[in-house]
């Protein structure tokens, strides 16, 4: 069993491989750009680490592992266009950098070359990957706009909230794990439960992905910190502060979310400040190490050896202490 980072490594190297220069350069230079931003590449990694965990060739399991990786890139570069988002990892964004309509033809390029990965694979595996793909392709089209037209609600619910991250961000995660046990022909139970750690750890993930937006260090984030409160979305924090907060602490924030004219820095400073006074920063924390548990119950039913689990185990620990 190798370590985290040699995985990363392992990865990162076919990456490097893969994204190379091709022509029309107008099209290609906008997704060598943004695969070359970096990133946790927890995803791949993910596939990678459970082929191996059930005795598969890892190797054999790259292919699957860059498909995940190049639509999750693909879809932060449309997910940036809808935001209006200036930074990605700290740099330009795509759109910023050479126009919409690049940004919008480069990202239907890469769904494209996502699912020609899969041509890699037998007859069998081919069809099972690229059912799971085109599932949680759609899940994550549905996250998104589930996202988006909560930005104009003011009664979302909890549960609303988390199937909505669920379909945007977790499902992402769950299928990369389960695309790594098909590769190692692990069985079909054993496929469900790596579906499920991967979604719960993915829900975590996006939690404190919410959580770190808001309270994050600018330096190390890579984005924009406040931009949700900017941009008026319902995180768990402010779904947390209707359900917990003051009438004073509510009216205070929808006023803020309801106010277009009032400056950034000041709104996410009062925002922040509510946040905290009601106890809903709190609160998402505690979320965040909630679904981290039920991940790593679900760990536990695996039938792999313990070293292997204790390596996962690790890496979602990893992610859940992490400060970008």
């Amino acid at each position: 069993m190798k370590s985290i980072k040699q995985y990363q490594e392992q990865f990162v190297a076919y990456l490097e491989h893969y994204n190379r220069i091709r022509s029309p350069r107008n099209l290609y230079d906008p997704v060598q750009y943004i695969l070359k931003l970096g990133g946790k590449r927890l995803r791949p990694t993910l596939t990678l680490m459970t082929a191996d965990c059930f005795e598969g060739d890892v190797s054999a399991s790259l292919d699957s592992a860059l498909a995940i990786e190049i639509f999750h890139n693909f879809s932060l570069i449309h997910d940036d266009i809808m935001d209006n988002a200036p930074l990605r990892r700290g740099q330009q964004t795509v759109h910023e950098k050479w126009g919409l309509n690049t940004g919008i033809l480069s990202g239907d390029a890469m769904l494209i070359m996502a699912y020609q990965l899969f041509e890699s694979y037998n007859a069998e595996q081919f069809q099972q990957l690229t059912t799971l793909f085109s599932k949680t392709a759609l899940q994550v089209c549905e996250g998104q706009q589930y996202d988006v037209d909560f930005e104009t609600r003011y009664d979302v619910t909890i549960p609303e909230y988390t199937k909505m991250i669920e379909y945007k961000t977790a499902v992402l995660v769950a299928a990369a794990m389960q695309m790594g046990a098909i590769v190692a022909r692990a069985s079909e139970e054993s496929q469900k439960k790596c579906y499920a750690f991967g979604k719960n750890l993915g829900i975590a993930f996006q939690l404190q992905d919410d959580y770190l937006d808001a309270f994050g260090d600018p330096e190390t984030f890579g984005k924009q910190v406040g931009g949700d409160i900017i941009e008026n979305k319902k995180t768990y924090l402010v779904l947390k502060v209707m359900e917990l907060g003051s009438n004073q602490n509510k009216a205070k924030l929808q006023a803020l979310y309801q106010n277009a004219s009032i400056d950034s820095d000041q709104k996410i400073a009062k925002v922040l400040q509510i946040f905290s006074e009601s106890g809903a920063a709190e609160a998402t924390k505690q979320a965040i190490e909630s679904y981290t548990q039920i991940a790593f119950d679900d760990l536990e039913s695996l039938d792999i050896k313990p070293e292997k689990k204790e390596l996962l185990r690790s890496f979602g620990a990893q992610l859940m202490t992490r400060t970008s």
